[in-house]
């Protein structure tokens, strides 16, 4: 009696727009004949595999969307490398996510290769596996994507639809000019954010100069406010990660022509 119910029971699931249970319907009663299993036993198997099999669809989802390189991961950043960085403080980021609810932000400063954007990568790849949405871009194109909402009269519904992310990641922030193109928009998403979502920015420059990038210095002072109320700030003031590779790569000659050379008055 037990096999007929749960034939039968296994015959109606897979008449379900249910993938998962769909598929594995068929060995899963096969193995509950074998062994016996109740019908809630069985239902729960069947159930417990469509459930994970979509979590593991929308992370999966949410990685797509979120334009993150697929390879800047925490496990291959190298903290060492970067001694001002606590990576005790950053693997907390990651895990704890009380900062996200309050709308808090990450900063992070350095020169160019220092390695400021593999960090913020797998930082947003750890809160995606935790079932956040996080979003990728360079700030320069995120400032022409807002520019031109405000030209077609809908920056509101742009802002709204970034509203969906718990981080949004804007890189490279120093390469934005404000005589390249009105970058107001950028305040007003820092702004529009402000103590409701999280923001992370990476820039090369420090504050003191970010008076290039906004139309005014009251617009700088009230950005930096509002970035820095609530916010992580990471300091990644070493030598290039690309140039140590580099000067690695070259022959023990070349290495010592280029120390004569530096060394020389």
């Amino acid at each position: 009696m037990n096999a007929a119910m749960n034939a039968g029971l296994g015959l109606m699931l897979t008449e379900l727009r249910l993938p998962t249970i769909k598929r594995l319907a068929p060995d899963l009663c096969a193995q509950s004949d074998r062994e016996g299993w109740p019908g809630k036993r069985l239902l729960e198997a069947l159930f417990e595999h469509e459930m994970n099999e979509r979590e593991v669809r929308r992370i999966e989802r949410h990685r797509s969307e979120s334009a993150l390189s697929p390879d800047k991961r925490l496990s291959s950043f190298e903290f060492a490398a970067v001694p001002s960085v606590s990576k005790a403080q950053v693997m907390a980021l990651s895990i704890g996510h009380e900062w996200l609810e309050r709308g808090a932000n990450v900063l992070l400063f350095g020169p160019p290769g220092v390695g400021k954007t593999h960090l913020i990568c797998g930082l947003g790849h750890a809160l995606i596996d935790a079932g956040r949405r996080v979003l990728f871009m360079r700030c320069s194109e995120l400032v022409q994507r807002l520019q031109a909402a405000r030209r077609d009269l809908r920056l509101a519904a742009e802002l709204a639809k970034l509203d969906r992310f718990d981080l949004l990641i804007l890189d490279d922030l120093s390469y934005v000019r404000r005589d390249q193109a009105e970058t107001s928009v950028l305040f007003e998403l820092i702004a529009e954010r402000y103590e409701r979502k999280s923001i992370a920015i990476t820039a090369n420059t420090p504050f003191s100069q970010w008076g290039e990038v906004f139309v005014d210095a009251a617009m700088t002072v009230a950005a930096v406010d509002r970035l820095v109320h609530h916010s992580t700030i990471l300091e990644m003031n070493v030598e290039s990660y690309r140039r140590r590779v580099a000067q690695a790569a070259q022959s023990p000659a070349k290495r010592a022509k280029a120390a004569t050379t530096t060394a020389t008055p």
